[in-house]
């Protein structure tokens, strides 16, 4: 990984490999190296990029964000019809100040989803997040729209591991295998306030647990930030249209550690209220996860020590999930 990063992350227009994605040999497509050149470079300097022409219109990334805008600005007894609880499988709506990192108390609120499951499918493990999302009433069909915006995302973010799977030396499919055939994910409605003081931590510094993900934030506000190796915080301005993407704790662990998650936090300078929608995607829930054959044998014993001890991905997000809301229950 580079030392630093530039002042603006870097922008990839993926549309080349968005029309070769269901194409076996896309990797002969002039278009589509040029795609993985720059998706591996990314990945190994920064581990934090935009990306352009992935075919999700900008009018329906917009609507995703003005509606949850209007969710947030309801009264707050209305936003606790769906008040998230451990005994509705951790989704649903989260007040201000009850989500921690690093033990501290972040200043946002959120509706909190996660892919459904028959209930017993996971075992003891799933248990903690069966049950349905909890979708409001108003504003009116915002859960459809939330639905579609998800398919969409799924699409999305296999086609981008397919490049980031060619950029490690792979086929397109290395992403695909038996961690990965029915993949989890996770979708985070974020709200900022407003704030009129400096340095208000809107969520504290951490990386994120899954394989990879995309941020739908405000275009008209600078809050995410992300760590360089020399310790600075780097902001991450928007780019009207773009979702800027982040690879996660299991894509380090699959690649063998030759990428990996990069350290970001938010912290919300605006008087205005900012939102922020991530969608997160992971590998199966009770994947066991250790890198990938091809992986550990093209980067075997190159640089620090590439010994893995095995992850449960469920086991590992369930951890993540219970220490987030460790005062959920005194205070539901």
């Amino acid at each position: 990984m580079a030392t630093h990063f530039k002042s603006l992350l870097p922008v990839i227009d993926i549309s080349p490999l968005v029309v070769k994605c269901d194409d076996s040999n896309m990797a002969e497509d002039a278009g589509v190296v040029e795609v993985v050149r720059k998706l591996d470079r990314a990945c190994r300097d920064a581990g934090f990029f935009y990306v352009i022409g992935h075919g999700i219109s900008e009018d329906l990334i917009r609507k995703v964000r003005v509606m949850s805008h209007e969710f947030f600005e309801l009264p707050y007894e209305e936003k606790l019809k769906i008040k998230i609880t451990p005994a509705c499988g951790y989704r649903g709506y989260q007040r201000i100040g009850l989500n921690l990192t690093n033990g501290k108390q972040d200043m946002h609120e959120a509706i909190d989803c996660y892919k459904e499951f028959n209930e017993g499918k996971y075992g003891d493990l799933g248990k903690v997040l069966e049950g349905p999302n909890q979708w409001p009433d108003n504003p009116q069909e915002y859960k459809e729209l939330m639905e579609e915006y998800i398919k969409l995302c799924i699409d999305l973010s296999r086609n981008i591991l397919r490049g980031i799977s060619l950029a490690l030396g792979g086929s397109p499919y290395e992403f695909e295998g038996k961690m990965m055939r029915d993949p989890f994910w996770i979708m985070r409605i974020l709200g900022y306030p407003g704030v009129n003081q400096e340095n208000v931590i809107g969520c504290g510094a951490h990386t994120d647990y899954g394989l990879l993900s995309l941020i739908n934030q405000d275009d008209d506000k600078t809050a995410l930030q992300v760590r360089d190796l020399a310790g600075d915080w780097i902001p991450v301005i928007p780019i009207p249209g773009s979702f800027v993407c982040n690879i996660g704790d299991m894509l380090k662990f699959l690649s063998n550690r030759v990428y990996e998650s990069t350290l970001h936090r938010v912290i919300n300078n605006s008087p205005r209220y900012r939102v922020c929608v991530g969608f997160f995607y992971e590998t199966n829930f009770n994947a066991v996860v250790e890198p990938l054959d091809i992986f550990k044998e093209k980067y075997s014993g190159k640089g620090t020590s590439r010994v893995f001890k095995r992850v449960v991905y469920g086991e590992h997000l369930v951890h993540k999930l219970q220490t987030t809301f460790a005062n959920l229950v005194e205070h539901s």
